[in-house]
């Protein structure tokens, strides 16, 4: 790109990113009114991709957008749409080499590293006391269960969608995760090209966080808390006949199997006007929580029959800023920022 011209595409993409952030602000206050002029995921990004041409990819400019809306006082840097991240200051070091530095700035910031583009990332962790092992996820879809001699089972799940979290289903004896659209149910015991993947979709919402609910006393029944970016905290129950009959059959080149969502109970509740971003059963407490963006309704504690019906739960504010909550104690529950 010409000097000139990238300079004036960076004017028009930071307009771009306060109309944004504006709009976001109003739909949470309550005051904003669609038009035609609303800004959503793919008018961002083909907006862009004209400003910065093709090279742009969708990976980049999809984490800039959620990060801009799920945390409207982020700061926000136009190299992170090239996958590309500023170091801060006093982290840099002063023996820095030339062919590490790329971007000179008007502020004299440099971006070491630059040849290396965004990694994996590790979106859920989960401990299974129990059977003593750990289940991760990772946004780009591995699946991976350690042992407690650091041996591990993983699967690469073939999905375009980012992974946004993971659980075990303690009776079912099976890993559970979710993308954006769907709801993933892993045999990790399975080997090889016989390990059986359960691929459940379409679900209504973007699918942000997922728990199980340790309550069930059924043993072969296991339910699945979900919250989603439209604000319904969902409920999906799930039983070893919706998945035993696939695997007696015979042999496929394929270990995925989509199962239609129609198929499943899935009952939801919405409890937020905003993204869903944490859920958590309570066993002490024979409750779920679940904790949102939303200024106004931002957490929420009740019983899972409240799901379906129209009976109050109980709701809770905190201060603007906090959106990430941990639960822990017997008979408390401790809300933290972070």
């Amino acid at each position: 790109l010409a000097v000139a011209h990238f300079k004036n595409a960076l004017k028009q993409f930071q307009k771009l990113v306060e109309k944004k952030v504006t709009q976001k602000t109003e739909e949470r206050l309550g005051l904003y009114v669609k038009d035609d002029d609303e800004i959503d995921y793919d008018k961002f990004y083909e907006t862009v991709q004209a400003l910065f041409g093709p090279e742009i990819k969708d990976c980049n400019v999809k984490a800039f957008f959620r990060k801009i809306s799920s945390n409207l006082d982020a700061k926000t840097e136009w190299c992170e749409i090239f996958g590309h991240f500023i170091v801060e200051r006093d982290a840099i070091s002063s023996q820095l080499i030339e062919e590490n530095t790329v971007f000179l700035v008007s502020q004299k910031q440099q971006i070491t590293h630059a040849g290396v583009k965004r990694r994996d990332v590790i979106k859920g962790i989960v401990k299974v006391p129990h059977l003593d092992f750990t289940v991760t996820s990772s946004q780009k879809g591995v699946l991976t269960v350690f042992n407690n001699q650091l041996a591990f089972f993983f699967i690469f799940l073939q999905d375009t969608a980012w992974v946004t979290g993971c659980d075990f289903l303690t009776q079912l004896k099976r890993v559970v995760a979710v993308t954006e659209r769907t709801v993933i149910v892993w045999d990790y015991k399975s080997k090889g090209n016989q390990s059986n993947c359960f691929v459940i979709k379409p679900m209504e919402n973007g699918l942000l966080c997922v728990c199980t609910v340790t309550a069930s006393d059924h043993l072969a029944k296991d339910n699945i808390l979900m919250g989603d970016d439209g604000g319904y905290v969902n409920l999906l129950t799930v039983t070893s006949d919706d998945f035993g009959l696939k695997q007696s059959k015979a042999k496929k080149k394929s270990q995925f199997h989509v199962l239609d969502s129609k198929n499943f109970k899935i009952v939801k509740r919405k409890l937020h006007d905003d993204w869903v971003m944490k859920v958590r059963y309570i066993s002490d407490l024979n409750c779920f929580g679940s904790c949102s963006i939303d200024s106004i309704h931002s957490f929420v504690l009740g019983d899972i029959k409240r799901l379906e019906d129209s009976m109050p739960v109980k709701e809770f504010s905190v201060p603007k800023g906090v959106n990430a909550f941990t639960f822990c104690g017997k008979s408390n529950v401790i809300v933290t920022g972070g």
